[in-house]
Parts: structure tokens; sequence; C-alpha cells
């Protein structure tokens, strides 16, 4: 490595926004690739591809300033970095409940990436209903003259869960997040029959598999 190489974290000397979108670029190209090579990985070892579909976004201007004066921060560059965890967002779908928590696993034990929290709503689900399981990373980018450590959120969720999360979004931006009650408790309602729904389609894969392996036995 070139000696005048520095590891920085992004904030200490990002200038300007088009320099900052530049490198949370970068950090969902390199996470996208890892995960592209795990999913071939999975395909190779076990002939099963755990990731139904990958999306991959950066969190829009609006959405940051909004973010930042809800938590009474300035508009600065250096607080979107520092205060603003999921401007580089990569969300994961799977198709078991499974595939979740091994795709988390896989993903921990990159070298190069460091897990900085692990938030698992599934487990421990939002009021709302939400189910989902984030992971908050970093990932060094490697620029010219230097290397900047770049925060990526991570989602892990089954494609159940994910139609659930994508119509309450829907619905509450409608609302302005002021839904009516009735409509909030549907929702929370709906969350369960989510859970049911992968827990069955669980237990039927499981049973798919079980008697394939009876029938080569045979």
């Amino acid at each position: 490595m070139n000696h005048h190489t520095q590891t920085i974290t992004i904030g200490e000397d990002v200038d300007s926004w088009k320099t900052m979108i530049l490198i949370y670029n970068s950090a969902l190209k390199e996470v996208g690739t890892k995960l592209e090579i795990l999913n071939d990985e999975f395909q190779h070892v076990h002939q099963y591809n755990p990731i139904e579909y990958i999306k991959s976004r950066i969190k829009s201007p609006e959405s940051i300033v909004k973010k930042l004066k809800r938590n009474g921060h300035e508009s600065t560059i250096s607080n979107m970095t520092q205060y603003i965890n999921d401007i580089a967002g990569i969300r994961i779908v799977c198709s078991f409940l499974p595939d979740i928590y091994r795709l988390a696993e896989m993903i921990g034990r990159q070298n190069d990436l460091t897990v900085v929290s692990i938030k698992d709503y599934i487990k421990h689900p939002k009021k709302s209903g939400y189910k989902s399981y984030h992971m908050l990373v970093t990932i060094p980018i490697f620029l010219s003259d230097r290397v900047v450590d770049a925060k990526v959120e991570i989602q892990i969720r089954t494609i159940a869960m994910d139609f659930w999360a994508s119509l309450e979004h829907k619905i509450y931006y409608k609302f302005e997040g002021n839904a009516p009650g009735y409509i909030s408790r549907d929702l929370r309602e709906c969350s369960g029959l989510v859970s049911m729904l992968d827990e069955k389609m669980m237990s039927l894969n499981e049973a798919i598999l079980k008697a394939k392996e009876e029938q080569t036995e045979k």
C-alpha cells in the first residue's frame, strides 16, 4: 500500500455533496458485489439461491435534510455523514426466514467489512408491525489518494415482509404519518398474517426437501 494513503472516516474531508454521493455509490457497488458473490457461492455449494432480489438506493437530499432537522442538527455534509446512517441502503429480499440469519452471518464474516450495529426487528418487531433485520456496516472505499470508511445500512427480509413494508410505506406516505387508528390496527393484524405465512412457507419448504431426500434414497 502507498505510504501516503490514509484511512479516514467519511465526513472528515468530504467537502461537497458530489464527493459524498460518489463515496456512497461506491460503497453500494462494493457491498452489492459481495452479496452477488455470496449468492453465487451458495448456488454452487447448495444448488439454491437464498437471495430473491436486491434493491439499493441513495437517500434523497430532501429526506436527509428532513431527518437532520427532526433530530436538531444543521444541514452540513459533516452532520449528514455523522448522524444519518442510512444514506446508502441495500435491501436483500430472501425466500425463507432462515435465509435471513444465514446471510447476516455470511456478511458478518467478511474481513474487510465492519458490522457497527444490528437491529433485529424480526424477533423484536416495531409497534407498527414492521419486521426486518438491519445491519449497519462500514466498508473501506479505495480512492486514488486515500481510503474512506463509508456506512451502509443493509436490510434483510422475506418477500412477505417486504410486501408488508412496501404497503405500509405507501399508506403512511399518503397520510403524511397520521393514518387513522383503524388503518394502523389493520396493518398490525396483517403483520401477524405475514409471520404466519412465512412460518407456513418455511415448513412447506422443509417438507419438500425431506420428500425429495426420501425419493432419492429409494
